[in-house]
């Protein structure tokens, strides 16, 4: 009989919003692959606002509800993905039909909503608590469940989203360029990720501005990638460019697919990415998983991840060490080299295949 898996997210890719969540959504799929029925209940809505929440989040607690007592009994597993508000309703699952309840934290759950106030902290404490396991995603991530929210070492696992190494493989670099219009003797940096301040953008932009006052810039681009979620700072953050005269040298060409990102990350010699937070990185292995090498900060599990040089590690909110880093990485090709070679071992180890079967078997342990 085919087991059911019930996965709650507050983050879900819809065809208006391709990459929010995305990484949840290649995680069903694979696990539907599996041969699982994987039925999801999602919020597919990144737009902010108080009245847009109170609607979208209110519409996605009637539906939890509804398929509680319309399917609750039939579930073998919820799997909640971000701990607070999601576990809540698997906790209602756990506790009316003693369902297996697997909660994952991605980082801005534990680092962010727990720290809005003292009942979200305490809320997410008691999700934990009550999980069968609680997945962390990044080595630093897990030290603060297990020491800030007390959760037991046994019903606690480390395991990343897992790169789809059938989407982010390397491609040819020439046809790539030429797809993409970069001309082929340019330094293209790649940045990609959410336009919000704590994704590091803004010192992205005055690390660019200094490399081109030393003439370190010179034949280059940056190129951003990403859903403009703030329009405000979206707006701050054009001015800025315009104010530093770096319009010739920074491009934002808008969101991708997942297939459009491997070509893009292919086609860039460095991926950047300066998070101020940054629960794992997925991003980060993806494009070491297309043969790129990496520059990132020094925040969440990104040293775990780029260690033993598979990536360069810059201070976090650190223009200047960030302009150094990229100094560093394009003015070396050996170095270059070496941190691709690195990382793309480093991905491989992280495929999304292994975390799955790891997975399986904390969903059923004696097999399922």
């Amino acid at each position: 009989m085919t087991k059911t898996i019930t996965v709650i997210t507050n983050m879900y890719p819809s065809e208006e919003h391709p990459t929010f969540g995305i990484f949840v959504k290649n995680q069903v799929e694979a696990l539907k692959a599996e041969g699982y029925q994987v039925d999801v209940l999602a919020i597919k809505d990144p737009r902010g606002g108080k009245a847009n929440a109170l609607k979208k989040y209110g519409i996605w607690a009637c539906k939890n509800l509804f398929y509680l007592v319309a399917k609750g009994k039939k579930t073998d597993v919820v799997h909640v993905h971000y701990v607070f508000p999601s576990g809540l309703f698997g906790i209602l699952h756990k506790k009316l039909f003693k369902t297996k309840m697997i909660v994952t934290a991605h980082g801005g759950d534990i680092d962010k909503m727990a720290r809005i106030s003292p009942v979200t902290h305490r809320m997410t404490k008691n999700i934990i608590k009550n999980s069968d396991y609680t997945i962390a995603v990044g080595n630093k991530l897990y030290d603060t469940i297990v020491n800030e929210f007390e959760a037991s070492e046994n019903r606690m696992e480390l395991l990343n989203m897992g790169v789809d190494s059938s989407v982010f493989k390397p491609h040819d670099r020439i046809k790539a360029r030429e797809n993409l219009q970069i001309p082929y003797d340019e330094r293209a940096l790649l940045f990609v990720g959410n336009i919000i301040e704590q994704k590091g953008v803004m010192d992205l932009i005055e690390a660019i501005d200094h490399l081109k006052k030393s003439g370190s810039f010179d034949q280059s681009t940056l190129y951003l990638i990403g859903a403009n979620k703030n329009p405000a700072f979206f707006t701050l953050l054009q001015e800025e460019i315009s104010k530093r005269k770096l319009d010739d040298v920074v491009r934002y060409v808008g969101t991708k697919n997942q297939k459009e990102l491997a070509e893009w990350m292919s086609a860039s010699d460095v991926f950047v990415l300066p998070s101020h937070i940054e629960g794992f990185g997925l991003v980060a292995l993806e494009a070491m998983s297309c043969g790129t090498p990496v520059i990132a900060s020094r925040t969440g599990g990104l040293p775990y991840l780029l260690d033993q040089q598979s990536g360069h590690l810059v201070e976090p909110k650190n223009a200047a060490s960030l302009a150094e880093g990229i100094r560093t990485v394009l003015s070396d090709p050996s170095y270059r080299e070496k941190l691709r070679e690195n990382g793309f071992n480093r991905a491989a180890e992280n495929d999304q295949k292994r975390v799955i079967q790891k997975l399986k078997q904390l969903y059923f342990p004696n097999g399922g």
